[in-house]
């Protein structure tokens, strides 16, 4: 049996034809990272620079921000002190009791009144950094040891009325201070100074 002419056409001929019908593989738009075997997206070097940027910027406002915290550690307060002397920031006063000392002390009865005491001691300050003005707690004793009185002065109860309290002692720079108190008991023998 005859099959119809079907204008010369074989069916090898159909499927050459419809593969032909395809656009060829250039054609087809695809991202160059998966065109070129191997190769990686790339980010440019400003995108890497403003990263950096931006975390340097952040960690300079947290120093800022937490700047009295840090500037109360040792190891970190030069470099504290060093960044808002350049940016103009307050920095708290260092603040380390124990960096005082007592040069002189006394503490006499004040002629004609009964029952007051007039305190004089000279402080230097030790610290490696200029430092507010201490609280000082004054004990008195008895002669078995026995405290009878304590009372704990700020810097504006025993400065005279000349000095700044909110004014630092500079390292190495001894001062004078002087107040008067109320004997708690006529059998006040000893004293002792305590910077708080």
């Amino acid at each position: 049996m005859a099959l119809p002419d079907d204008g010369g056409a074989s069916t090898e001929d159909a499927g050459s034809t419809a593969t032909a019908a395809l656009p060829p593989a250039e054609a087809i738009t695809t991202p160059s990272f998966l065109r070129l075997p191997g190769a990686r997206l790339r980010t440019p070097r400003w995108q890497w620079g403003m990263v950096a940027g931006l975390v340097a910027l952040l960690l300079l406002q947290i120093a800022v921000a937490d700047r009295a915290r840090l500037a109360a550690d040792a190891g970190t307060r030069p470099w504290i002190a060093g960044l808002c002397s350049v940016l103009r920031c307050s920095l708290p006063a260092w603040r380390e009791p124990a960096a005082f000392s007592m040069l002189s002390r006394d503490v006499r009865p004040v002629p004609g009144q009964a029952g007051a005491l007039q305190v004089q001691a000279s402080i230097r300050n030790d610290a490696r950094w200029a430092q507010a003005w201490p609280s000082l707690r004054l004990s008195l004793s008895d002669a078995d040891g026995r405290v009878i009185g304590t009372n704990v002065f700020a810097p504006a109860d025993y400065l005279d009325r000349a000095t700044d309290p909110a004014a630092t002692l500079e390292p190495g720079q001894s001062a004078q201070i002087a107040f008067r108190v109320r004997e708690p008991a006529a059998s006040t023998v000893a004293f002792t100074f305590e910077f708080l």
